[in-house]
């Protein structure tokens, strides 16, 4: 942390389209990630160059998991949540992936939404590579669990220790994958350095909208995209600034959703796009 006082402050701020609220200060966040970090290998034997699929809804989980990935070597590839099984099975065979991360489903509009469902259908052929699946409770609907694939988040984390020792890997050393949308044929998988892609990040968080640390700072985006990757997560978290993860759509339950969380939340810095 860069001061004694930081490790007390808000990193994430957490509010879901049904109206759940949670806070992760950055020492928080630090033993989620490390517990998280220790289940990937202590039960999945993740190592340094293993690829982790993401199919994951706007919650605090999916920055750990990605920080996770990030702290013991393994290369995440984040796939947006509205995407396929078909686009889901596409980038989880190209990118060779060992295990994929996923939650039940989420809340849209109020209403739930499954995604664990999605990665069954995707995992029902051609997907050897894959070898158990880690699902985060969020929706609480009912799913199917295959016996010996699946194993619950919320459980596994329970008794993982909240001390982990980072690995130490070299500049150009891959953090993430991301795949192109496809529309204009196989998606292509961007590899991006770890030295050189959180360096840029910090630094345009910085110079781009002069973000403090002293700043709560909201990108609508999700994490399925590069914007989401850089603004919401390894940017804001680098910064030392506090960064909101929303779940839900700015238009539920009225249009003046966005303006009262930065009301609510007094954001300063606010990142969004015209659609």
């Amino acid at each position: 942390f860069r001061s004694d006082t930081q490790k007390n402050k808000a990193a994430i701020i957490f509010e879901g389209d049904n109206g759940d609220k949670r806070v992760l200060t950055y020492l928080e966040l630090s033993y989620e990630v490390n517990k998280t970090a220790n289940m990937f290998k202590n039960k999945f034997s993740i190592q340094k160059d293993d690829r982790v699929v993401l199919y994951m809804p706007m919650i605090p989980e999916a920055a750990i998991v990605m920080l996770a990935c990030a702290k013991i070597g393994a290369i995440h590839s984040v796939v947006f949540g509205g995407f396929s099984a078909e686009a889901l099975r596409d980038r989880i065979i190209d990118a060779s992936a060992k295990l994929v991360v996923t939650a039940d489903g989420a809340f849209r509009k109020g209403k739930p939404y499954m995604l664990k469902p999605i990665v069954d259908e995707a995992l029902s052929s051609g997907c050897e590579c894959v070898e158990a699946v880690c699902v985060v409770e969020r929706n609480e609907q009912d799913i199917e669990w295959i016996e010996g694939r699946d194993y619950s988040y919320n459980e596994l984390i329970k008794s993982q220790p909240s001390k982990c020792e980072p690995t130490i890997v070299e500049a150009e050393h891959p953090l993430f994958l991301l795949y192109t949308s496809g529309s204009t044929g196989k998606p292509k998988g961007v590899q991006h350095s770890s030295a050189g892609y959180i360096l840029w990040a910090q630094m345009t968080m910085e110079w781009v909208f002069d973000v403090k640390e002293s700043d709560t700072y909201w990108c609508t985006a999700d994490v399925g995209w590069i914007t989401g990757h850089t603004y919401i997560v390894y940017g804001p978290l680098a910064a030392g600034a506090t960064t909101i993860m929303f779940e839900g759509v700015p238009t539920y339950p009225d249009a003046g959703r966005c303006w009262k969380m930065v009301e609510k939340y007094k954001i300063n810095q606010f990142y969004t796009a015209p659609t």
